[in-house]
């Protein structure tokens, strides 16, 4: 859970306008409450002990939608992006899905995070829509965008 806490905090402290928690939100969590985010997958990626990197995937609930997982808290430190790691995240996540019985994957990102959009699309995810408005950060309106992923 360490590891956990460790850099979900980090990525919260340190790109807030990625997130729909915030930095207050996530630290003044309880053990327990911690220990209850984990229960869906999570894949941090690991320098020697230190954590740099972060995925989680949450499964869609419903015997109709079981076959859909959600990405989230995709993060890697600034100092390593470009380096495939978040590849190795991403990938990590796909296999797991796979391995589980889902056959799709997505995920929402900021439309102002050009780098984000254009990494997921380049690991085969495509827009399938926008929500208007659907982020407030800071009292800004953003859009986000809705990707999809076919891993079947």
């Amino acid at each position: 859970m360490d590891i956990f806490k460790r850099i979900r905090l980090e990525a919260l402290r340190l790109e807030p306008a990625a997130y729909a928690g915030t930095y207050e939100d996530w630290s003044g969590l309880s053990d327990e409450e911690w220990r209850m985010r984990m229960s869906e997958p999570v894949f941090a990626a690991l320098e020697g002990d230190e954590p740099v990197g972060l995925t989680g995937l949450i499964r869609l609930r419903g015997i109709k939608m079981a076959h859909r997982a959600t990405i989230v808290m995709v993060y890697l430190r600034q100092s390593l992006r470009g380096t495939g790691l978040a590849s190795g995240l991403l990938s990590a996540a796909a296999s797991h899905a796979r391995d589980i019985g889902i056959r799709q994957l997505e995920l929402n990102v900021r439309a102002e995070n050009i780098p984000a959009i254009r990494f997921y699309e380049r690991e085969g995810f495509i827009e399938v829509g926008r929500i208007p408005g659907g982020f407030l950060h800071e009292g800004r309106e953003i859009d986000d965008v809705m990707m999809v992923r076919r891993i079947v």
